[in-house]
């Protein structure tokens, strides 16, 4: 088993660190008031990469906490991926020249499937691009998960499976915050389908979920709630990702 990497989460909301049940705005978990100050803690924890969430953007389609997330990135000691409202090649560009690693793509890219294309294909952005693919029973939602559609996500990661893609953060929607594992049946899917390295979201409740996690072919594994409820030491299971052969 190769080395896979773990991604801390924090999603931003009104310039908070909160967590949403299953997507959902009306089911709101508070975390905490400073989002530098937890990124800060992860890098401490040993982090190498840090996943970003705009949720506020995420519904509206523009950056609405840009300002918090300038500060993350101007700390300059780990690597981060960012999403929610990126939908134009001017935010992406915004993003990057701030000090992003990786910018995530959405909704805009299943809406707009020419100008995600050129997105991705464009020099500059080349490996810098992670497509979010989000999923109810396997078939996708957008717009902050609140539109749902009947489009396998499997068709398309086979779609762009040639593509100088990053990454494909794949989140079960059912499981995201829920702490009750990942769907694994699922995530063998989506690795089956496509050439993408596959991010695993959605479900993380245990470092035992990480271990399961492991054998697959995936790039690394997205950790929210359960880093902030304490179920997850995050300098073990970043220890556990770098080892695998701990993991048997």
């Amino acid at each position: 088993m190769s080395k896979k990497n773990i991604y801390p989460a924090i999603d931003i909301r009104n310039k908070k660190v909160v967590r949403l049940i299953q997507g959902d705005y009306n089911q709101q978990i508070d975390y905490a008031d400073n989002p530098v100050r937890v990124a800060e803690g992860f890098v401490r924890d040993g982090a190498t990469w840090i996943h970003i969430v705009d949720l506020d953007g995420a519904r509206s389609g523009t950056m609405y906490n840009f300002e918090v997330i300038g500060n993350i990135l101007a700390l300059g000691e780990v690597s981060i991926q960012i999403g929610g409202g990126i939908r134009s090649g001017e935010a992406i560009r915004k993003l990057l020249d701030a000090g992003a690693s990786r910018v995530i793509i959405g909704t805009r890219g299943l809406e707009d499937w020419t100008w995600f294309e050129s997105v991705v294909h464009n020099p500059d952005f080349a490996d810098k691009i992670v497509f979010g693919l989000d999923a109810r029973d396997g078939k996708l939602a957008s717009h902050g998960w609140e539109k749902q559609t009947e489009t396998p996500a499997t068709e398309i990661a086979k779609k762009v499976s040639d593509w100088p893609l990053a990454g494909i953060v794949y989140t079960d929607i059912a499981r995201d915050g829920m702490l009750t594992g990942p769907n694994i049946e699922q995530l063998e899917l989506m690795t089956k389908s496509t050439k993408v390295p596959i991010i695993a979201s959605g479900g993380i409740g245990k470092l035992e979920d990480v271990k399961k996690l492991l054998p697959l072919n995936i790039d690394g594994v997205i950790i929210g709630r359960a880093i902030y409820e304490n179920k997850i030491n995050l300098s073990e299971a970043i220890e556990l990702a770098e080892k695998p052969k701990l993991s048997g």
